[in-house]
């Protein structure tokens, strides 16, 4: 397949002035997939509407069919076409945070999305993403589009066009360039069917972030144990994983050092990911960053990027520094712990 590629401007206003959106949008119609930005990561949208569009995007990632797709809209009144029972709580939500990186999950009407595309749940998850570009592509099409992140199954999700063509070229119809992503992490997803929201997935939106606006919220135990089988789109498998093996560290930079130190000592090639405030302390073959400690939405915004960065590399094995476990850091540990299969090194 060819995969066409737009470069479009991120202050895209109509389709009139870039006529790649319409261009984009076409496809979709035709029932094809194609790539485009939102603020957390480039999406792979398809008609959710139709099972054989829902489909090549399974295809395409090479993802199982057992789980969910978001569905993204441009404009709130679409949701009425095939959600049902959006609470008082819900609507306060869409107010404050539509467009944004919060997924919300509603009970779907009978007969309006493909069943493909809510892996034949009762329910369905959606949002409004908060990029341009994205709500050009949206409006232009006038669908319901189910974009997971547009990545091969199991990979760091992309967060440039660059990543997207890496591991979709031939693959998909179209990708929608319109430069780097900003969050870096997918949404938030909220359970909005249950008497007390539950998250089922942390992301830029924090639970303190929701609870002031509605209240109580509780946490997908999935989360917090690794046994558990969690309920959110994209959570229920592996993901986020470089090409070598990668575990968390829970000690000190010294004690990192220190498992470097035995790692090249048996002839192995050590990569660290560690933040700007680090770098210059690790002795390592490679010593990626993302961000600054001190500002925990830089790591959300480079951690993908930095995941991937060690796939152009030749390490044999990689250690991480851990972050605080609490506002978009638990977005950031959730994202490290799936890339890790939740290895865990602790020192004694």
């Amino acid at each position: 397949m060819n995969t066409k590629r737009w470069s479009v401007d991120k202050n895209v206003d109509n389709s009139v002035s870039y006529p790649q959106i319409t261009q984009a949008a076409d496809l979709l119609i035709k029932n094809e997939v194609v790539a485009f930005p939102t603020e957390t990561v480039y999406g792979l949208g398809g008609n959710a509407e139709n099972s054989e569009a829902v489909g090549k995007i399974f295809a395409a990632k090479g993802r199982p069919s057992d789980n969910p797709l978001i569905i993204h809209i441009a404009e709130e009144h679409q949701l009425y076409d095939f959600v049902e029972d959006i609470s008082d709580g819900a609507r306060l939500l869409i107010k404050e945070f539509w467009p944004g990186p919060l997924t919300l999950i509603f009970k779907r009407k009978e007969g309006t999305l493909s069943e493909l595309a809510t892996a034949g749940l009762s329910t369905v998850a959606v949002r409004m993403p908060d990029h341009p570009v994205a709500l050009a592509l949206l409006k232009e099409c006038g669908l319901p589009i189910a974009a997971p992140s547009a990545n091969r199954s199991g990979k760091p999700s992309p967060t440039t066009a660059e990543h997207v063509w890496e591991d979709l070229n031939g693959r998909i119809a179209g990708i929608v360039d319109g430069g780097p992503t900003g969050v870096g992490v997918e949404s938030t997803v909220l359970d909005c069917t249950e008497p007390i929201p539950v998250i089922l997935r942390p992301g830029a939106v924090t639970k303190e972030q929701l609870e002031a606006v509605i209240g109580g919220v509780s946490v997908d135990a999935a989360l917090a144990d690794a046994s558990q089988a969690p309920k959110s789109p994209g959570m229920k498998y592996r993901h986020y994983a470089p090409d070598a093996p990668l575990y968390l560290v829970d000690g000190s930079r010294e004690f990192i050092q220190s498992l470097v130190d035995k790692q090249k000592a048996e002839g192995h090639k050590v990569g660290v990911i560690t933040t700007e405030e680090n770098q210059s302390f690790y002795q390592a073959d490679y010593v990626i960053t993302c961000g600054q400690r001190q500002h925990l939405e830089t790591v959300a915004a480079y951690l993908y990027e930095a995941l991937r960065t060690f796939n152009n590399t030749q390490a044999d094995i990689i250690y991480s520094e851990m972050f605080p476990n609490e506002g978009v850091g638990v977005a950031i540990m959730n994202r490290l712990m799936k890339a890790a299969g939740h290895r865990v090194i602790s020192r004694d």
